[in-house]
């Protein structure tokens, strides 16, 4: 079990993560799976017990999994994993009778391997948790960051608490709104679609098969996306107003409004879980990389949840940073040195920024209800149904399979 330190102890590490999400959890587990020698801590804010209730549920792709396999976590996770074994894309008004499909997506990237499952977040940062504390992460929780220095030889961290630590390497791994990127004066470039990503669970009567949709209305995605039994993970984009109202008002006017986005195609619905509504931008740090600091996950780029590919592009980071820090310690190399970090940021951040500009131009393209763009936008997604080439390269583009991949997403040791 990771052993606690005691407050005003200063023990050398070599990389201190903050942020106890999947993201950092995932990052020191590669870390000290890879090289069990490394000081590894985790600095979180939240008490254990509450790291892992996250109620919410998150696509995983091919190529994460592949990457949890091979951090030992996989096996637990995914009894309680959906596989997504299609996808239907339909767009339409919120009165229309009819949703007409234009866009389906239905095969495996390999043998019995779907593009992605459905995890419950709680489940997986559980088992995150457990695989670090059994590689030896130090977890220093109830805590979080106050402050840091950086010179030359490390950084000095002074933890909320009274705790001071000294490492090679502090990494972010904080959230969108992270503290730590704005102690190390990073910039963004962030503007507001005035939208929020309702997100709750629905349980419904008929089976889903596997099969996720995403309904293209005015005000924004609706994605209906498969969690085991007959239960499946909303995330509905509305204008940020009435969000609020639908999430503040009675569970009779919410589940109303939820049929009239979800059909009955699957039978009655009923609220398996509870509702919250997150608002939805675009954020873009300037640099990932400072001298001894490196942002991953949110903290580098937060984008709209229309693809799907926020949690993997953090599980991108993960796998692109923990490969550059372990070759660099094997050469002999500072670890924080900022030429070593920049390593890093050339790998992620033009799959970053094209992540960002291609979920940005989705959301202003198919949130509108203006009637020439909706027969462009139509036809493109009929002639891509039409090519099985273009989109067996989009599935594979889905899940992480294509470009430039890190060993661990590839389902290879570092």
């Amino acid at each position: 079990m990771a052993r606690a330190a005691t407050p005003g102890e200063d023990e050398g590490l070599d990389v201190a993560i903050g942020g106890g999400g999947y993201v950092g959890l995932c990052l020191a587990v590669a870390l000290k799976q890879a090289d069990p020698s490394l000081k590894v801590a985790v600095v979180d804010l939240r008490p254990r017990e509450v790291m892992v209730k996250d109620p919410r549920a998150s696509a995983i792709i091919s190529a994460a999994s592949r990457m949890l396999d091979r951090l030992g976590v996989w096996d637990a996770i995914v009894p309680q994993a959906q596989p997504i074994t299609s996808m239907v894309v339909t767009d339409s008004r919120l009165r229309d009778a009819v949703r007409p499909v234009f866009l389906t997506f239905e095969g495996e990237v390999a043998p019995g391997e779907p593009f992605a499952h459905m995890v419950p977040n709680g489940v997986m940062v559980e088992n995150l948790l457990k695989r670090a504390e059994a590689l030896g992460v130090e977890l220093l929780a109830p805590d979080a960051v106050a402050d840091f220095h950086v010179d030359g030889t490390g950084v000095d961290v002074r933890m909320e608490s009274g705790a001071k630590r000294r490492a090679k390497l502090l990494v972010a791994a904080d959230g969108v709104r992270s503290r730590l990127r704005s102690l190390a004066g990073i910039q963004t470039v962030r503007w507001d679609y005035d939208q929020a990503g309702i997100v709750t669970t629905v349980a419904h009567e008929r089976p889903h098969h596997g099969r996720a949709e995403e309904h293209f209305l005015p005000s924004g995605p609706f994605a209906i996306l498969p969690l085991t039994g007959n239960r499946s993970s909303l995330v509905w984009s509305e204008s940020r107003t009435e969000a609020e109202k639908l999430v503040a008002g009675d569970d009779f006017t919410f589940e109303l409004e939820l049929e009239r986005r979800f059909g009955r195609h699957l039978g009655r619905l009923e609220l398996a879980g509870p509702r919250h509504a997150y608002p939805l931008g675009l954020t873009l740090a300037r640099s990932f990389v400072r001298p001894r600091v490196a942002l991953a996950g949110d903290a580098a780029h937060g984008i709209h949840p229309i693809s799907g590919q926020g949690l993997n592009l953090g599980f991108k980071d993960v796998a692109a940073l923990a490969q550059v820090l372990i070759e660099a310690r094997r050469l002999g190399q500072d670890i924080g040195a900022l030429d070593v970090l920049e390593r890093y940021e050339r790998w992620r951040r033009f799959d970053t920024f094209r992540m960002g500009v291609v979920t940005d131009v989705l959301n202003r393209l198919f949130s509108n209800d203006i009637d020439a763009v909706r027969a462009v936008r139509d036809v493109g997604l009929g002639l891509v149904d039409r090519l099985p080439g273009l989109k067996r390269f989009f599935i594979r583009q889905a899940a992480g399979l294509t470009g430039e991949t890190p060993k661990l997403l590839a389902g290879h040791p570092i």
